[in-house]
């Protein structure tokens, strides 16, 4: 009897193993595979580099600041 219940025991441990050890590694690969999707532009004013995201727009342009924009 304690046989029977150690055994269904490992059984379990083991098929938790199998299925959600599969499950965590299909997200570390679709974390590893995530890109930086930003690009780093230059200021045409103080000639530093801002992303794309946290610049501010004008004219086609990308400015690091409203100052910046301001001084153009």
């Amino acid at each position: 009897m304690v046989l029977k219940v150690i055994f269904i025991i490992i059984l379990a441990f083991l098929a938790y193993v199998f299925f959600f050890k599969k499950a965590r590694e299909k997200d570390n690969i679709t974390k590893k595979n995530e890109r930086i999707e930003d690009e780093m532009v230059e200021c045409p004013v103080c000639k530093t580099y801002v992303s794309k995201k946290e610049g501010i727009l004008s004219n086609g342009k990308f400015y690091c600041s409203q100052e910046c924009l301001e001084n153009k």
